[in-house]
């Protein structure tokens, strides 16, 4: 039996359903195969007291200490993270407040290895965790937990000097195991492994029926992701009031809103914020849509890309993270330019001349949640191993 403790602050809760919903997939997948039995703990930042009183911030106070999150035995213990130190003191605070946490639950479940699910302030905390417990640590990287976390002056040393010590380093793409490189980690020890999607939720539909539900007449373009400036919604915005009776609808929600909205009126463009649309709800917005289009600045490898494909949606996207290791036929879609001109043109191409639905979500089939599962087995299993001349994992 393999005994995983999966550790990550980036996983969903009652307050935040949508928040690590990919990291949540891959633990159900893990949890479900035979020879595994698996612990989560998902901890919850919060800022000193009395700023916790903050409307912000009461939900993620009230959430419950252990709660069975989707069949998951899940502990979500609370640690201080420090406004305005940009993240110096995370690590310090998050492994201060593990230690009596996984103290208590070595006495009724002794994990035989810690998979931190992302790379900051996980990563730092599961390698100094690990040394208390003597288990190994995997750390998987996903996007900004590198490409912010990992090249901040107050952070960069703690995710290099992880990524170093750790037994074992996933990456969701090879672009993003290049990355990790060129912050020193080597790049003989990072293993790609490449997110799922569920083929069987996110199927082609009928697409004028869609359209019409969602109130929707002519082309339609749809972009997942929160509004924030990496996710480069403005671009696209900017695109569609050049592409000739197109709607685009934008699922997500954040900072980015008032300035997202002004652009709209400014530029006059069909353009609805959905807010945040429920994950189980995306299939049918994703497979109404003609293009997927997402202008991000970075990426690791982004699951809505993935989704799009599955449901026969054509993607245009920018050159960013691993959107080389998704868009690998004209049927996937477009790799494009981070301005509008280049996403406009691009998108008009894919109304033009649409690939078929089946050839598009035929580019989606190599991305499965069972291979993800079987493959993070796989890796856990054999750091464990390592340990054990006989290459036994677990008891």
């Amino acid at each position: 039996m393999l005994r995983v403790l999966t550790l990550s602050s980036l996983f969903p809760d009652a307050t935040r359903p949508n928040f690590g919903v990919f990291v949540e997939r891959q633990t159900i997948g893990l949890a479900a195969l035979a020879e595994v039995e698996l612990r989560v703990v998902a901890p919850v930042g919060l800022p000193p007291w009395p700023l916790r009183r903050h409307a912000h911030y009461r939900p993620l106070a009230g959430l419950p200490p252990a709660e069975t999150w989707k069949g998951l035995d899940a502990i979500r213990p609370r640690f201080t993270v420090w406004p305005a130190t940009q993240g110096r003191f995370h690590v310090a605070a998050l492994t201060r407040a593990l230690v009596p946490v996984l103290d208590r639950l070595r006495e009724t479940f002794a994990f035989d290895v810690i998979d931190a699910s992302f790379f900051f302030p996980d990563g730092p905390a599961a390698v100094a965790l690990g040394r208390r417990y003597g288990v190994p640590v995997s750390i998987k990287a996903r996007g900004a937990d590198i490409h912010h976390w990992g090249c901040a002056s107050a952070t960069a040393a703690q995710v290099l000097a992880a990524g170093r010590e750790a037994d074992g380093l996933l990456a969701v793409s090879a672009a993003m195991r290049d990355d990790m490189a060129a912050l020193g980690i080597p790049a003989d020890r990072i293993r790609v492994h490449h997110t799922g999607v569920d083929l069987d939720r996110f199927v082609p539909i009928d697409r004028v029926a869609a359209k019409a539900r969602l109130g929707v007449d002519g082309p339609l373009i749809v972009s997942v992701g929160a509004l924030i400036p990496r996710k480069g919604h403005d671009i696209v915005i900017e695109a569609i009031a050049h592409v000739p009776g197109a709607t685009l609808l934008i699922a997500g929600e954040g900072p980015a809103r008032p300035a997202l909205e002004a652009l709209i009126a400014q530029t006059g463009a069909r353009v609805r914020l959905l807010g945040s649309v429920p994950h189980d709800d995306l299939p049918q917005l994703i497979a109404a849509a003609d293009v997927m289009a997402l202008a991000s600045s970075s990426e690791g490898l982004a699951n809505a890309w993935v989704e799009a494909l599955a449901c026969g949606t054509p993607i245009v996207i920018t050159d960013a993270g691993g959107a080389a290791e998704v868009v690998t036929g004209p049927a996937a879609g477009r790799i494009v330019a981070r301005e509008p001109g280049a996403f406009a043109g691009r998108i008009g191409e894919l109304l033009d001349a649409p690939p078929a639905a089946a050839a598009t979500r035929d580019c989606a089939r190599g991305f499965t949640w069972d291979a993800n599962a079987a493959a993070l087995r796989d890796h856990l299993a054999g750091l464990v191993g390592r340990g054990d001349p006989n290459g036994n994992v677990g008891g």
